[in-house]
């Protein structure tokens, strides 16, 4: 069986982000977007990070059992903590632009974020899209929009992240795991400690990009994708 792909998409944003990106491994391999809880058509959920995995267990379980997980951003603490709990379920691990440990020092931006676009009757929902469509292809930013952009998640989030411990948690992870960072992305800063917390990973700097390498080079990121998935499928493992 062709190893399945599951992605895990960033904070606010839901799994239509993956726009870009799905088409190109959908060509070779089954693949699905998550919405994680709070995002996307489960706006209104509380965040937890144990609502989180649980999303992504449902996801690996629908797409045969076992996946390449990929996760962005906040996607990619979510995949750590799943891949800790999934165990051999998750037959990979690509982290990307979630290679900073999470502190009070870290959250700052985001919680000053919240408190401007909070003011906004829209939630600061269209200042956002305005964003997007500046830094992304039309395609992406209108799948962003139509996604919808949930900011009032942003205190959910960061609490279930204060008290969650990415390197611990990758460490319990015993499968092989890739970091893949824009050279730009402020989210970088620990990335040597996190390819030091489990032997057998990979790290990838992406030249000239910044944090939103997946979805403003989808093409090139899906093409990193399908490589390391191919690389699992010829992988040995235990069966399930």
């Amino acid at each position: 069986m062709t190893l399945p792909v599951v992605l895990v998409h960033g904070i606010r944003l839901s799994g239509r982000c993956w726009a870009g990106t799905i088409d190109d491994i959908a060509a070779e391999r089954p693949v699905t977007a998550v919405d994680l809880p709070g995002h996307g058509p489960r706006r209104g959920e509380p965040f937890t990070m144990t609502a989180a995995v649980a999303a992504v267990g449902a996801a690996v379980e629908q797409a045969g059992g076992r996946a390449l997980l990929v996760g962005h951003s906040l996607g990619g603490y979510v995949g750590i903590a799943a891949a800790a709990e999934l165990g051999e379920q998750v037959a990979g691990l690509v982290v990307t632009g979630s290679t900073a440990v999470p502190d009070k020092a870290s959250m700052v931006p985001f919680r000053l974020a919240h408190r401007f676009l909070s003011t906004r009757a829209d939630g600061g929902e269209r200042l956002s899209n305005r964003v997007f469509e500046t830094v992304l292809a039309p395609r992406i930013a209108h799948a962003i929009g139509q996604g919808g952009i949930a900011t009032e998640v942003i205190p959910d989030v960061l609490h279930a992240l204060g008290h969650f411990d990415p390197l611990a948690e990758l460490g319990r992870y015993r499968g092989p795991v890739w970091l893949i960072n824009g050279s730009r992305d402020h989210f970088r800063a620990h990335e040597h400690r996190f390819a030091a917390a489990t032997p057998r990973t990979r790290l990838l700097v992406v030249p000239r990009t910044g944090h939103y390498l997946p979805l403003a080079e989808p093409q090139r990121f899906a093409r990193l994708v399908r490589d390391i998935a191919d690389s699992c499928d010829t992988r040995p493992g235990r069966s399930l």
